[in-house]
């Protein structure tokens, strides 16, 4: 990234767009001082409009302390109860901000999560987690916020929300600059865009995906039945019942908070109280003899709690690779045959020059792409794909859908799908089940099919 120049006055708010890679969150942290750079840079403040005169960067992705005051997490950790009771609740996290109780009220009634006061932030979901994020960094206005990806994992009520938010804040005298995707959820306070360009990080793909049959014969993926969780006092999944057959694809939603990914953790063999209900994957009970890792080589998963806990340290292939093993990194020798079905992968996808960059030296964008190509590696049977195309540029989140339809098209897999865009869902999709407030309140509708056109580049 390079040659940037733009300007803003009084009243005016700008997004900064583009494809992945092009260097949006790059330019965010170094609008606030977090990174290096040449040229100038000269943000005028007003000593007398009362917000604090300093720019804040709120990021994308967050890191949790302990009651040790250590970062530590592990991707199964909001299911553990011990781990959760060394965890600060959210009251208690924001009073480390701010000791305004009445702020924190309001704000916390804005987003919508008041009723989260008490809970520990290890069990927090993605969505729910995005909406503390937020009320955490308007604890303390200030005169210039940058936000990287502010929308990502938000409901339609939420982004509703925030707009509104964000638009009592530029009144207020805040400045805004805020990193999108994609513009579909552009605020309406924003005056101007800023848009990146790179060059294209992938392309639609004509060729034969390299898809390997699998011989794993079941009728039901996923049969629940009266399937209950709770957390002391508080019921997150109420008497669930589920059928999913052979072959079917279907779209899970709900607002933040609903249960969907609690449901979902139940299937990945990550949640212990599986054990404490009567729930059968690939027609066999949970808890009848066999491992976690029985369970999970017949399941791809992607969600965004894997994506905040992955180790961004390894390579791309060996990130890839570690789907034939399911865990988080590699621990075992590749065959020759893998080695090759990973590069016709990337082949497909046309990313074979990222192959041995570490993870953590890729746009997020393409992190999440590799991570998508993780969970179709061993052609599972079961497909989970929890909000997959968060963080993807308009582009890359087209063509992906389009690979989505193409591997159910050409195989029999089963899939489930979660997603807060209609614009996101697969034209494969046939079934609903949506939860509110761990209960089902819709199920087994035939979707409306949509169509999808990829622009050749």
């Amino acid at each position: 990234m390079r040659d940037i120049s733009f300007s803003l006055n009084d009243k005016e708010n700008l997004v900064i767009t583009g494809t992945s890679g092009s260097g949006k969150t790059t330019l965010a942290k170094a609008l606030c001082g977090q990174l290096f750079m040449t040229g100038d840079l000269k943000i005028s403040y007003d000593a007398d409009n009362g917000l604090l005169p300093v720019a804040v960067y709120v990021g994308q992705h967050y890191q949790i302390k302990n009651r040790n005051n250590l970062i530590e997490g592990y991707y199964q950790q909001r299911y553990n109860s011990a781990d959760n009771e060394n965890s600060f609740t959210v009251t208690e996290e924001l009073k480390r901000i701010s000791d305004d109780e009445h702020k924190i009220d309001f704000l916390l009634n804005e987003l919508s999560i008041a009723h989260l006061k008490n809970k520990p932030l290890l069990q927090l979901s993605s969505g729910e987690f995005k909406r503390f994020q937020l009320v955490k960094a308007l604890l303390r206005p200030v005169q210039f916020l940058v936000l990287d990806e502010p929308f990502v994992g938000l409901d339609v009520t939420g982004r509703k929300k925030l707009n509104e938010i964000f638009t009592d804040l530029s009144n207020a005298g805040t400045k805004l600059v805020i990193i999108l995707s994609t513009t579909q959820d552009l605020p309406d306070c924003i005056t101007h865009v800023l848009a990146l360009e790179s060059r294209p990080s992938l392309r639609a793909c004509e060729a034969t995906l390299p898809l390997l049959p699998n011989e794993l014969n079941f009728e039901n993926a996923i049969l629940m039945k009266n399937v209950t969780v709770k957390y002391g006092s508080k019921i997150v999944l109420n008497n669930i019942n589920w059928q999913v057959r052979k072959g079917e694809r279907w779209l899970l939603r709900g607002k933040n908070g609903a249960g969907k990914s609690m449901l979902m953790s139940m299937v990945a063999a990550d949640n212990p109280q599986v054990y404490a209900n009567e729930i059968y994957l690939f027609d066999r009970r949970r808890g009848s003899g066999e491992s976690i890792w029985d369970v999970k080589k017949n399941i791809g998963y992607v969600s965004p709690e894997l994506f905040a806990f992955f180790d961004r340290n390894i390579s791309c292939f060996d990130a890839i690779a570690s789907g034939y093993s399911d865990r988080m990194g590699m621990y075992r020798k590749l065959t020759d045959k893998q080695i090759r079905h990973i590069h016709d992968w990337l082949q497909a996808f046309q990313i074979t020059d990222i192959a041995h960059k570490r993870l953590s030296d890729i746009s997020s964008g393409m992190q999440r792409l590799v991570l998508l190509i993780r969970a179709f590696i061993k052609n599972p049977p079961l497909l989970i794909l929890d909000e997959p195309c968060q963080g993807l540029d308009e582009y890359q989140t087209k063509v992906f859908v389009k690979w989505v339809d193409d591997i159910c098209a050409q195989t029999d897999t089963t899939m489930v799908y979660i997603s807060h865009y209609e614009n996101e869902t697969p034209e494969c999709i046939s079934n609903v089940l949506e939860l509110e407030e761990g209960r089902i309140v819709v199920t087994n509708i035939l979707f409306r099919k949509k169509k999808y056109i990829i622009e050749k580049t």
